[in-house]
């Protein structure tokens, strides 16, 4: 074989042994970032994940300002609207005025349990 050839061959594999190397190093220190974010940002994290919980409940598509409040304790009620929204509720007014929280992800269940509600009413 002629040399230049080897040259070119050993180039190549020198480049995806590199490549490959730099890719799984990139890979490891992106997941210790994304670990390190949150355990600086573990309060918020937390308190995302219990928000998400308890609006994601079976039997509650809604869940009222006040149950949320009450139970994710420590937190302005701006802070803990801010937290609701990065879970992925959206707020929602009831007629009385009150406010209630829903995930974004629900709102087809929702409005499933809307229209057999009314169907049911009629009945």
């Amino acid at each position: 074989m002629d040399p230049s050839l080897w040259t070119a061959l050993s180039a190549l594999l020198g480049a995806i042994v590199g490549g490959g190397i730099s890719y799984l190093l990139n890979r490891q220190q992106l997941a210790n970032q994304l670990r390190v974010q949150q355990e600086t940002n573990k309060v918020e994290f937390m308190a995302e994940t219990t928000a998400r919980h308890f609006l994601e409940h079976k039997s509650f598509t809604d869940r009222s300002f006040e149950t949320l409040r009450n139970h994710l304790g420590g937190f302005t009620d701006d802070e803990l609207r801010r937290i609701l929204v990065r879970a992925g509720a959206i707020r929602v007014y009831r007629a009385d005025g009150s406010e209630w929280w829903r995930l974004l992800s629900r709102m087809e269940e929702f409005i499933e349990r809307k229209q057999l509600d009314e169907i049911a009413r009629e009945i």
